[in-house]
């Protein structure tokens, strides 16, 4: 049997402890060196501030805490740790100093130093003011001591800096009518990014200015020192400095509640990527992939690298099986031109069944000047006979901001695409889940672009496919450890749950087409018969489904459905989907904490169908999944009055529940 930190999240290792803290009026959480979840009572004052250290290409060097004191009062506390920071060449060690004061003021210091000499992109602070702070009056004090008042935006922006977040070295924001919130910064020059770009739902405030030229390098004894000071004033007392007193923040139960059909909105075609290992699907493989009723598969196509014929044969041979066309992404050098001459006879070879064909270069350019227009222009010059029965799409085959710098020919295409990944600046477990309400504001940015063409979100991972950022080689990856686009919570009920959040919000904000995972394999929906090839850390079955994959089933029998408004009184505890169809509704729910949580969800009618997708039925559900599925697995409960239906939610539990 699976540990059950192991069907939780893929590590048979316990999470960092968390300690509630107060300053006065605020409320807060220190987690392994980092402060989260600011909040004066029920207002999110900041987010997360946390240190850190960024290599050349942008990779997060892993810290490691030693040496932990803490004094915690009952509105005050004091820690102090400290650190190491240390991967291939870089070597830097700092002292951490966190206070909190019963007036309400909190003052966070590093003092560091450099073992070695190293290239870095970072080091440093970062201030994470929530997404719901968009629309937000603001103060911004420069590094020349003007005060300019600014509003954080409401939509998307590409810009580095975000205008005029910049040259900072503090900056206050209204957290409720007359009450803000100042944050101010020492030791370098701060700036803000809009990191919904990549669908982190924050504000990011950051040093090194990006003016300046990155990587830069370290030496050996470089001294690095910074603090953060966040204090919250009431502007209606005399002068604006007196603190407030302490707000108790709300405690009700949660609660779920369903929408209006009439606000309904169609749930889109879900596909798979075909899976990066070169086996073919077996038949029980395929049996199960069914049982998902797919729209259909994409598939990769890098034309300068000589292998593609073999996996474009592949890729149409699965998609006839399963009965669903392909989504074949053409990925094109600097030498276009020839490499689609090449492909004609690969194609006319394959005889591939095409839905959607997706145009991108195969590098794109961070800063803007992608090559996305002169690629699409030669694809349609090399594909007409195909696109007479298939879309063409273009944008970008990575973030967002990509495609807000970089704006595709829309006069070329019938779609516009970019992908989506929750882990470009944070990777723990609370900061995956904290990402999926941005999805929403991400499509409708994108659809602001794309103008009257509908937009698909492909692909769809937990972890980046590739690095789209890197100002230097890839790593080699070292015997024993699997690819960075690996994560081992692609088995695990987390993963279930942050995909049912994912869909919710991405058909919320409008997608036409979403595209997830790969089919099998450890980026997959289930693993291969001969299991995972490294089964001392990815623990999965062999021949088994991932949770993720019930959810996937779940949404795919609804197919060609509707999904309802569904409201969540904490998101981040409990969030979920509802889907309606030939006047039956469903709805999923999902528990992304590690606690129990007890649910009330409402205007089910008189009677419900339940099955739990938890820490009690994960194994059989991956072991057997089509005797998962059955009747057995569901039990009927009774509403109370007004169609209200208590539920228990384990730790990471999925819940399907269908009205009758």
């Amino acid at each position: 049997m699976l540990p059950k930190n192991v069907l939780w999240y893929g590590k048979d290792e316990p999470l960092p402890v968390r300690r509630e803290l107060r300053a006065g009026p605020l409320s807060l959480i220190y987690e392994m060196g980092d402060l989260r979840t600011v909040k004066l009572g029920d207002h999110e004052v900041i987010r997360r501030i946390y240190v850190a250290i960024r290599d050349r290409n942008w990779g997060t060097v892993p810290p490691v805490l030693s040496n932990l004191q803490m004094d915690i009062g009952d509105a005050s506390f004091r820690i102090s740790y400290d650190v190491q920071n240390k991967e291939g060449d870089i070597d830097f060690s700092w002292k951490g100093s966190i206070t909190g004061d019963p007036q309400g003021r909190i003052i966070f210091s590093m003092d560091g130093i450099a073992h070695s000499t190293f290239l870095r992109n970072r080091i440093g602070f970062c201030v994470l003011h929530p997404a719901a702070c968009a629309g937000t009056r603001c103060v911004i004090e420069h590094v020349d001591g003007i005060n300019e008042q600014a509003t954080l935006p409401v939509y998307v922006v590409p810009h580095q800096p975000v205008q005029p977040f910049a040259e900072m070295q503090a900056i206050s924001h209204e957290v409720a009518p007359g009450v803000w919130a100042e944050v101010r910064y020492s030791g370098d020059i701060f700036e803000m990014e809009d990191q919904r770009n990549w669908t982190d739902a924050s504000f990011k405030t950051f040093s090194t200015p990006l003016r300046i030229p990155y990587p830069a390098e370290v030496k050996a004894g470089t001294r690095i020192k910074q603090s953060v000071t966040l204090k919250v004033n009431d502007e209606r007392t005399a002068g604006g400095g007196r603190s407030l007193a302490a707000q108790p923040a709300a405690h009700a139960g949660l609660r779920v509640t369903l929408g209006s059909s009439s606000s309904a909105k169609p749930l889109p075609p879900i596909g798979l990527a075909v899976a990066s290992q070169n086996d073919e699907l077996n038949e029980r493989e395929l049996a199960r992939l069914k049982a998902l009723h797919l729209h259909h598969l994409r598939v990769d196509l890098r034309l300068a690298e000589p292998d593609y014929p073999a996996l474009l044969r592949r890729a149409a041979i699965e998609s006839g099986a399963l009965g669903v066309p392909l989504e074949v992404a053409l990925l094109l050098s600097d030498q276009a031109d020839a490499e689609l001459q090449r492909l004609m006879p690969v194609l006319d070879e394959s005889i591939p069944f095409v839905d959607t064909w997706l145009i991108y270069p195969t590098r794109e350019l961070f800063w803007g000047g992608s090559p996305t227009e002169q690629v699409v222009t030669l694809a349609r010059k090399h594909l007409p006979g195909y696109l007479s029965r298939a879309r063409m799409g273009a944008g970008t085959n990575a973030d967002l901001i990509f495609l807000q710098r970089n704006p595709p020919p829309l006069s070329l295409l019938d779609l516009v695409t970019f992908s989506i990944t929750p882990q470009i600046h944070a990777f723990d477990n609370a900061s995956i889940v904290e990402t999926l309400g941005a999805q929403a504001i991400a499509v409708e940015t994108a659809r602001r672009i794309a103008g009257e063409l509908p937009v698909a979100v492909s692909q769809v991972t937990l972890k980046p496919r590739f690095n789209a950022y890197a100002t230097g080689p890839e790593p080699v990856i070292p015997p024993g450890q699997f690819p960075p686009s690996v994560d081992v919570r692609q088995m695990s009920l987390l993963a279930a749950g942050w995909t049912v959040g994912s869909i919710k919000y991405l058909v919320a904000g409008g997608a036409s087409s979403i595209t997830y995972y790969e089919t099998t394999g450890w980026r997959g929906v289930m693993e291969k018969e001969a299991g995972s090839p490294l089964p001392e850390t990815f623990h999965s079955f062999p021949g088994c489904v991932f949770p993720l994959y019930h959810v996937l089933a779940d949404v795919g029998e609804y197919a060609g459905g509707q999904m309802l408004p569904l409201v969540s009184s904490d998101t981040l505890k409990v969030d979920g989907l509802a889907l309606q169809r030939d006047g039956k509704t469903r709805v999923l729910l999902a528990n992304l904490s590690p606690q129990l949580q007890q649910v009330s969800v409402q205007d089910l009618g008189q009677r419900a169908r339940v099955r739990h997708l938890d820490e009690t039925s994960a194994e059989r559900a991956m072991r057997s999944p089509r005797e998962f599925r059955a009747t057995e697995s569901w039990i009927v409960q009774d509403c109370e009055r007004e169609g209200a239906l208590g539920l228990k939610l384990l730790p990471y539990a999925v819940v399907c529940i269908d009205t009758v």
